[in-house]
């Protein structure tokens, strides 16, 4: 299990340093890296409320969260601003994968139904 955590940070990394050196060396705008990095985490401002258990998310935030805390939408994202060669967005695409990265190497996962943080195989 710290092995995959490991890994996840060392992606995220690699994410992040591309995502940045993309937007230094092509002198691309900043601002959808620095977005995108954090726009992951909005979902869960609309998953907190009174009565729920220490850790839980509302179950009405859970399909959002979960669906923006998968790599499909950022790697999307990727290839499609690489093909209309968009630099700014490519970096986007790759600070979204990192944020998932180190989401994963800190042991924040996807959830369940209830809200909850899905079990991980030992």
């Amino acid at each position: 299990m710290r092995l995959i955590r490991l890994a996840y940070a060392a992606l995220g990394f690699v994410f992040a340093g591309l995502g940045i050196w993309l937007v230094v060396t092509q002198h691309a705008a900043w601002w959808p890296l620095a977005v995108f990095a954090l726009a992951p985490d909005v979902t869960m401002l609309f998953g907190f409320r009174q009565g729920l258990q220490r850790g839980q998310l509302d179950p009405r935030a859970v399909p959002a969260y979960n669906a923006v805390h998968r790599y499909w939408a950022p790697i999307v994202l990727v290839v499609v601003a690489f093909v209309v060669n968009s630099t700014p967005w490519v970096a986007a695409g790759l600070a979204w994968c990192a944020h998932i990265s180190f989401d994963r190497s800190l042991g924040f996962g996807l959830r369940t139904a209830q809200g909850f943080q899905r079990e991980r195989a030992s």
